[in-house]
């Protein structure tokens, strides 16, 4: 018993005293890892140096496309390539909100769900059209980790995705 408190003790103690080598001295910049061999827009890896404010985006979803259609429903917000861009602008507006930009994400899961009109399936491709206007162009070097899901639903009956994201403050 004596024994596993000396160890605890210790244990607390020195995790105590590394909390200065956690704090910025002076941090370098974001590391951005390509795929190798490949030129898919996203990173292998992000590397977030200590001492960077850190931003979490709560999921967003796609604006309404066609208000004439029925509410909640597929139509009403488009196809998944039109989803996909109002969501992006959305986030590009928060962010902008927050005094950050899209350059500025170095996370975005995705979630999607199969497209009735594609019988089910994802439709990768039109997610990838609205995505490259923000990132994987010469002009958007800056590639996120990202993952993407299919998942069976989303909070919205017509919401075929949503994204969300992890974004760093540029020094």
């Amino acid at each position: 018993m004596q024994n596993a408190l000396l160890r605890r003790t210790t244990f607390a103690l020195a995790l105590l005293a590394s909390l200065p080598a956690c704090l910025p001295a002076h941090a370098a910049d974001v590391v951005r890892h390509k795929l190798p061999g490949s030129d898919f827009p996203i990173a292998l890896a992000v590397e977030v140096p200590a001492g960077k404010k850190v931003v979490y985006l709560s999921g967003a979803g796609p604006a309404a496309f066609d208000k004439t259609a029925k509410p909640n429903s597929v139509a009403y917000f488009g196809d998944t390539k039109q989803q996909s861009a109002t969501t992006l602008e959305s986030i590009a507006a928060t962010l902008k909100g927050l005094k950050l930009d899209m350059k500025d994400v170095v996370k975005m899961t995705v979630f999607m769900v199969g497209d009735p009109a594609k019988e089910g399936a994802i439709d990768f491709a039109g997610f990838m059209d609205a995505y490259k206007v923000y990132f994987g162009g010469p002009e958007h070097p800056n590639l996120p980790a990202r993952s993407t899901v299919k998942v069976a639903g989303l909070v919205n009956p017509g919401w075929l995705i949503e994204i969300e994201v992890i974004a760093v403050a540029p020094k």
